[in-house]
């Protein structure tokens, strides 16, 4: 199985195909299997790289690291140890916050970045951070099952969303670590800063991050757009992946046309 040591934690990733890089990262205790759908078409394409980060998935589940700044720091190495070229980097939900931090950090590193369904700031979302984290301390399971069908539309697949359930329940207790640090993320004072190019994909019927997050994000980041999946919640890549996946080529072939014209 292919997996990396950044910054002494053992990091589970896939890569196949070539082409540009597309590197993708799952939302908060999920794990790289939430872009098969992705994985199955776009390999024809491009090259296409997912991995679980720290504490997901089948990666280590080191009681340190779990900042922002952390997974920042893994998702830096592990570009250059992987020797990707400008990888756009797509990102859902925390993943879409931690891609555009990347950008931030080093915006000569990505040759893109496409937000899906994030980066979050609060209180923009719904349910009151001190009570995910006592909830998710003291009541794991039951709060976990309570939770996640919020993340999709409604009429999704109960199996998908009890698949979501198991995923988190199997990633480490220390990623809730996480919850503490956006408890006062807001990236829109930073947003104008930001030279990577940056397309926000965003499921219109979100109950976690509302449609307005990614609009708001955009009218702050120069030369962004903004795709609607209708009919999609939270993770739009699963609920509508056909939908998805012509949004992110239309997404990458404008970050492309833009570099050619620069």
């Amino acid at each position: 199985m292919p997996y990396r040591t950044i910054n002494d934690t053992q990091l589970y990733y896939e890569d196949e195909g070539t082409g540009q890089p597309l590197l993708f990262l799952h939302g908060w205790g999920t794990s790289g299997r939430t872009w098969g759908a992705q994985q199955a078409e776009l390999v024809h394409d491009f090259r296409v790289v997912t991995l679980d980060w720290r504490g997901c998935g089948r990666s280590d589940r080191p009681v340190a690291g779990n900042t922002l700044e952390g997974v920042v720091a893994d998702l830096v190495a592990f570009i250059r140890e992987l020797g990707l070229q400008r990888p756009i980097v797509v990102g859902v939900s925390i993943g879409a916050t931690f891609a555009t931090e990347l950008a931030l950090a080093d915006p000569d590193l990505l040759g893109g970045v496409i937000a899906v369904d994030g980066p979050a700031y609060w209180p923009a979302q719904g349910m009151p951070l001190a009570e995910v984290i006592h909830e998710m301390r003291y009541n794991r399971v039951s709060f976990a099952a309570q939770w996640v069908p919020n993340w999709f539309a409604p009429g999704t697949s109960p199996t998908l969303i009890e698949w979501t359930v198991r995923q988190i329940l199997d990633a480490g207790v220390y990623i809730d670590e996480q919850f503490h640090v956006f408890a006062e993320y807001d990236p829109r004072p930073r947003l104008p800063e930001l030279r990577t190019p940056i397309h926000y994909v965003h499921g219109a019927l979100d109950a976690e991050i509302p449609i307005e997050v990614a609009r708001v994000c955009a009218a702050h980041t120069p030369g962004a757009e903004v795709t609607v999946i209708e009919g999609a919640g939270h993770m739009p890549q699963q609920e509508k992946p056909a939908e998805f996946n012509a949004a992110l080529r239309i997404a990458v072939a404008g970050f492309t046309t833009d570099a050619a014209d620069a």
